[in-house]
């Protein structure tokens, strides 16, 4: 069974401590970095499926911000069971219905529904938001109604804001001075090359990413082919960049995979299984925490990201693109020290590195009420191209 070695995972640590958080204050924060199997192992072992202990009552619901995670951890569990998704894992997303008995993987846009008509959400008895540091609206709103259930209807609810990057104080405080569970990082050794282009390059303005700055980053990915062994995980801000980053690689001797929220079925699938080819990996934000590539080895990151943000002068919201936090280069950086030692090129000097905003994203409310109040407004917390090398 291949539960087994799943059972090795380092937040096996801290499950003793989640559930006494949970039975004595009915949340918890639960801060667990990539690869120590908060997404899969923590689920299974609050249903009683993994680590022994007494199952806990009602259904677990894991929250997913993007539907390609969402099925990723279900398929994840499944797998450790030797089961099929739609046994006792489950998994609803847009266009995709199989529940499960026990585990529930849902996005948030679906669990928002479900709100509406089952307020009370009857069959379950512990909502994971996973990933929460990653602050969508929708996520957002599902959180505040998820705080006013737990107040009106269901003061059973248990809650659990699990995420890699996550600051815990505030979501601690969120939750109601919940107790913060934590448990260390399994990573190998990264190095890092600084690797910013040899001549300045405007910064992005709005979705405008300038060509030659890809091109670069092109380049970098046939550095680290070139000089690391195994697969190479590319980040880029979103999926026209991947496309034309990709357009540059098509005669490498690798296999060139595009990884994104519309990529087909058949490619996610293909990116989150071992290969026997050598693969490079052109990916969204997607692959920062939500989803593990096997065989990765080299990751180049772009530095960049595409978020949300409000012309309040129009009172229209719309997507632009940014530098990446410090904790998500960080973050983007572990992806290669997965499974052995690895290696991360960098395309901005360690100057700019120093100057990086520490954290993205806007910090939680202190309340329900206020939660729905803040969904409504997006950050400005990282300013668009604040640090760019020159």
């Amino acid at each position: 069974m291949h539960l087994s070695a799943a059972e090795n995972l380092p937040v096996r640590h801290a499950v003793p401590a989640l559930r006494a958080a949970l039975d004595g204050a009915g949340a918890a924060v639960l801060a667990a970095p990539p690869g120590t199997g908060k997404t899969t192992l923590v689920p299974l072992a609050l249903a009683g499926l993994a680590l022994g202990g007494r199952p806990a009552a009602g259904k677990i619901l894991v929250l997913e911000p993007r539907r390609l995670a969402a099925r990723a951890a279900a398929r994840r569990m499944a797998w450790l069971l030797d089961e099929r998704v739609g046994g006792r894992i489950g998994v609803t997303v847009r266009g995709e219905n199989r529940p499960g008995t026990r585990v529930d993987v849902v996005t948030t846009g679906v669990v928002l529904q479900r709100l509406q008509s089952d307020p009370e959400l009857a069959d379950v008895g512990t909502v994971i938001l996973d990933e929460c540091h990653e602050r969508h609206l929708d996520a957002d709103t599902a959180l505040a109604f998820l705080l006013d259930v737990r107040a009106a209807l269901r003061p059973d609810l248990r809650l659990v804001a699990a995420s890699a990057t996550a600051d815990t104080g505030p979501w601690a405080r969120l939750l109601g001075d919940a107790p913060v569970v934590e448990t260390e990082a399994a990573l190998h050794p990264v190095e890092t090359i600084w690797a910013p282009p040899d001549r300045p390059v405007p910064p992005p303005h709005g979705l405008r990413v300038d060509p030659a700055f890809l091109a670069h980053v092109a380049a970098t990915v046939r550095r680290a082919v070139a000089e690391r062994d195994g697969d190479v995980l590319c980040f880029l801000p979103g999926v026209g960049e991947i496309a034309r980053v990709a357009g540059l690689l098509g005669d490498l001797h690798a296999d060139v995979l595009q990884i994104h929220g519309q990529a087909p079925r058949a490619v996610q699938d293909e990116v989150l299984a071992p290969s026997p080819h050598r693969r490079v990996v052109l990916a969204t934000s997607v692959a920062e925490s939500s989803l593990t590539v096997p065989g990765v080895r080299a990751v180049v990151d772009s530095g960049l990201a595409r978020e949300p943000r409000t012309d309040h002068a129009r009172g229209l919201g719309s997507l632009t693109t940014v530098r990446a936090s410090r904790a998500t280069a960080e973050q983007r950086a572990g992806r290669a020290g997965r499974e052995a030692p690895g290696t991360v090129y960098r395309c901005w000097t360690q100057a700019d590195q120093v100057r990086l905003v520490r954290r993205g994203g806007r910090r939680p409310s202190s309340s329900g009420a206020a939660a729905v109040g803040e969904v409504g407004r997006l950050s400005h917390a990282r300013p668009p191209s604040a640090v760019w090398p020159t």
